[in-house]
């Protein structure tokens, strides 16, 4: 009895463990990205938007989308929006950059952070 509780617990475990490191999915990133769409776009429009165009978001440089009028907290910031940035910032967008203006409360779903970033991967 006790080795299959052991058996069982590790499984579990193990179970755990492969769900924390399974592969993003863009497809679950992009019905994510549904909520940042209130303010953002992820394709080159001419529509006025609370927030920048996200297409070509990775890899670009924080407060860099022209005539977009970011916060100082942004403006400021000094980064490149690399997966660990993006992953740090929409964990908690106060948190990771106290002063900017995003709305947000951010996403505590790890595995939701690591899909929408997949999918902003694709923006480019």
């Amino acid at each position: 009895m006790i080795a299959l509780i052991i058996f069982l617990g590790l499984t579990g475990a193990a179970h755990a463990a492969g769900a924390e490191s399974s592969p993003a999915d863009t497809e679950r990133g992009r019905r994510i990205f549904a909520t940042c769409a209130a303010c953002h776009r992820d394709a080159a429009e001419e529509v006025p938007n609370p927030g920048p165009n996200l297409q070509g978001v990775f890899g670009r440089p924080a407060a860099s989308v022209p005539g977009f009028r970011y916060s100082r907290a942004l403006r400021n910031a000094k980064r490149t929006w690399t997966e660990e940035n993006l992953f740090e910032f929409l964990g908690d967008p106060q948190a990771a950059l106290p002063g900017n203006t995003m709305p947000f409360p951010g996403l505590p779903d790890e595995a939701q952070r690591r899909d929408l970033i997949a999918y902003l991967k694709t923006l480019q």
